[in-house]
């Protein structure tokens, strides 16, 4: 599985998704594009071009939204983003912009058992 994000100056562009996802890219196939495995086989892809309308969010795991959202705030400059959580879904999730406009966002489990559990059935494929 891959998405791809777009963003109008690539070497900004791949620094600031260095930055969100603390390390450099898996593959750079060819100027203007770079490429993040985040986890076996789902690749997000950051290429050069017109942001496409309607994109996202993209929500990645973390292990504190509230850390997070602290540090993409000061690294990355992004706007103060509200943390949302229901008593019948197991997570609580944010979402923010990238200077682009592609929305991403973080998702945290409430219970350990929870991840445990979901990252036991990636492990058994």
């Amino acid at each position: 599985m891959t998405i791809q994000f777009r963003v109008a100056d690539m070497e900004r562009g791949q620094h600031w998704y260095q930055m969100l996802l603390q390390r450099e890219p898996d593959f750079i196939p060819h100027e203007g594009f770079a490429e993040w495995e985040l986890i076996p086989g789902c690749w997000l892809q950051v290429a050069e071009g017109e942001q496409a309308t309607g994109c996202g969010p993209l929500r990645l795991g973390v292990e504190s939204l509230e850390v997070e959202r602290e540090r993409v705030i000061h690294e990355l400059q992004v706007e103060w983003f509200e943390i949302y959580q229901r008593e019948e879904v197991p997570v609580k999730w944010a979402t923010f912009a990238d200077p682009w406009g592609n929305r991403i966002g973080f998702f945290e489990y409430h219970e350990d058992f929870e991840k445990v559990e979901r990252l036991a059935k990636f492990a058994s494929r």
